[in-house]
């Protein structure tokens, strides 16, 4: 059912503050519970004006019931944002009886005398992004086209090292504004970490396939590693099987608080030709015939 807290209260619309006060003060000391002990319809009166006097004499209140009217008001403002602010005492104090607090515990629930909920906040909004894998290995900002409110603007987002898919990061500020005077919704972006030509992840580890030589494996050699930075030579040493690591210490995701840097693993693969020289051919041919 509508409110019309002016018609409640017996006033213009036009009424001043101190036109407001008076009227409530009248119908508040007629309707007071402690003069209508178990009249449950005077008690329901009391809680209608005292409402209505809570919204008209707070000056912003008012300017949002009277843009929006009974159904948008309320949907902004709950029943603990209507009192929020209110001084109790001025309101019921003056009248005997229970104090301000008490009366409004009885009447309205203690919770919202003591400990008002501060505004409702905006509503929060969600955007899926994707980054680079190097960008979400080693960390760095990244700027994003946000559509809000039919406006494109560009947001700078810092990227922590070492963020994985499904993570989220959340944008303070960025959501819905709120109706009811409390602070904007947040922004929060899914993020989806694109895939590598060249590395894998395992945690905080950082994986990457090396090629080298049959004449590498059997006899050892060095082979470039490539990483983030620049490629690093390490040994490979002489037996080591195909699908063996060799670790780069501190080579992987980038350090990040309290946690330290990842490695990274070098896979060792067999590099085998797709087609032979006739002398290649005929030194595998030996190799062979040698048992190997």
């Amino acid at each position: 059912m509508a409110k019309d807290y002016y018609s409640t209260l017996g006033v213009e619309r036009s009424a001043d503050a101190a036109a407001i006060k008076k009227a409530y003060r009248k119908l508040a000391q007629k309707y007071h519970p402690d003069k209508n002990p178990n009249d449950k319809a005077a008690e329901e009166k009391f809680k209608q004006v005292t409402e209505a006097y809570a919204v008209l004499s707070d000056p912003e209140k008012r300017k949002q019931y009277d843009q929006f009217g009974d159904s948008g008001f309320h949907q902004r403002f709950s029943q603990e944002d209507i009192f929020r602010n209110m001084d109790l005492g001025d309101i019921f104090g003056s009248f005997g009886g229970a104090g301000g607090e008490d009366l409004f515990s009885q009447l309205f629930g203690g919770g919202q005398a003591r400990s008002p909920r501060r505004p409702s906040k905006g509503q929060d909004y969600s955007m899926q992004i994707s980054i680079p894998f190097r960008l979400a290995v080693q960390g760095g900002e990244r700027r994003i086209d946000y559509r809000s409110n039919g406006k494109v603007e560009q947001i700078k987002v810092r990227i922590p090292a070492g963020i994985e898919s499904g993570a989220k990061l959340r944008v303070g500020g960025k959501g819905g504004t709120s109706m009811a005077g409390g602070q904007a919704g947040d922004l929060y972006l899914q993020v989806d970490v694109e895939a590598d030509p060249l590395f894998s992840r395992e945690g905080n580890d950082l994986l990457v396939r090396v090629e080298v030589p049959f004449s590498g494996i059997c006899l050892g050699t060095t082979v470039d590693v490539p990483t983030l930075d620049s490629p690093k030579r390490i040994k490979v040493p002489a037996g080591l099987q195909p699908g063996q690591k060799i670790r780069l210490r501190g080579f992987g995701v980038a350090a990040s608080g309290r946690r330290p840097a990842g490695d990274l693993y070098a896979i060792i693969e067999v590099a085998v030709p797709k087609t032979l020289t006739d002398e290649q051919r005929e030194l595998i041919n030996n190799l062979q015939n040698a048992g190997l």
